[in-house]
């Protein structure tokens, strides 16, 4: 099966017409932004199964994100559950905001990608500075987060940022 995608600058029309558009980012990114009457379905939350149960196999549904790579893990979950006609919407929220779609604004947060930003190199200072001021051990801070952003790029898997969407200000 394959899955489509839509064009972010349709979702007004969509949206006015019933049609159902799920948001797979994290409560707090929500929270700060997302398209008016999106509904929020956090991708580590997401139960195929449960879904596919709630909304008939045919139903189209439109799934978004910040730019597109969680919705269409999301939108392939689903397929592999056995929902049918699915749309990842090309570009994500970014896409929908540059298209001028009804953005109802919240509370800010620091995205997840900010996060990981920040707290590796929190811990690479932290690493190199304990490596160079109290022992050369703690070199092995810096080596690691290196190690694991290097695997990050690789593999466009991040520990570190599925390890801080669980974390309670994410929530």
């Amino acid at each position: 099966m394959s899955i489509d995608t839509a064009n972010a600058a349709e979702l007004t029309n969509l949206i006015a017409q019933g049609h159902t558009v799920i948001d797979v980012r994290t409560p707090s990114e929500y929270r700060a932004e997302h398209v008016t009457g999106a509904e929020l379905v956090p991708l580590d939350t997401l139960d195929p199964a449960d879904f596919c149960l709630q909304c008939e196999p045919g139903f189209p549904v439109y799934i978004i994100c910040q730019g597109g790579k969680r919705a269409q893990i999301a939108a392939e979950k689903l397929a592999a559950a056995g929902h049918q006609n699915l749309y990842v919407i090309e570009g994500g929220t970014n896409a929908a905001k540059a298209a001028g779609v009804d953005i109802e604004y919240g509370q800010g947060a620091i995205s997840i990608e900010r996060q990981v930003r920040i707290a590796a190199g929190f811990l690479v200072l932290i690493g190199t500075l304990a490596g160079a001021f109290i022992h050369l051990g703690f070199l092995f801070v810096s080596g690691f987060v290196g190690c694991g952003l290097i695997f990050a790029g690789i593999t466009d898997t991040c520990g570190m940022a599925m390890m801080l969407t669980k974390m309670p200000w994410n929530r």
